[in-house]
């Protein structure tokens, strides 16, 4: 058996184990497309397709909200996800040098991933800590008020 079936069966008992576990409203849609993101590291197309035949909704629709939300992504991420708040307070408290140097470091561009899979990097729009800015999340980490000098050390902390 192929290492693509595989993964593919182990997504399709994930998708039904979930639906099973949450339910099959519409309403459990956004915490089961979570669940399957924290999981897998994303939201697949056999996930997509699985869910929507278990809850009878069209994949468009399902697509469209693993799409809406950036805490969901329907492409493989790192292993740590790194959202960098682009807002105007935090640009204003010295966010763009931030920025730069989380680049420099980790040699990417927004919306990349690091070729050995250890980083994705992203800008958001306000995560509603303005009074700490310049402000980001790794994983589920915040960290405020980050100058360039603290990028390397803040990132050592995740092998």
């Amino acid at each position: 058996m192929s290492k693509e079936v595989k993964q593919g069966q182990d997504v399709q008992k994930l998708v039904r184990t979930l639906v099973e576990d949450l339910g099959h409203e519409k309403a459990e849609l956004i915490p089961i497309l979570q669940e399957i993101n924290d999981e897998l590291g994303y939201i697949s197309d056999d996930a997509i397709t699985e869910l929507s035949q278990l809850m009878n909704i069209p994949t468009s629709h399902i697509y469209s909200v693993a799409t809406f939300y950036r805490m969901l992504s329907t492409e493989p991420r790192g292993r740590h996800v790194l959202q960098f708040c682009e807002s105007a307070p935090c640009h204003v408290a010295g966010g763009r040098l931030v920025w730069q140097k989380l680049q420099r470091v980790l040699g990417l561009e927004n919306g990349e991933t690091s070729p050995d899979d250890k980083w994705t990097l992203l800008t958001t729009s306000c995560l509603g800590v303005c009074g700490v800015g310049p402000v980001m999340i790794i994983d589920n980490d915040l960290y405020g008020n980050v100058t360039p000098e603290q990028v390397p050390d803040i990132l050592s902390n995740y092998k």
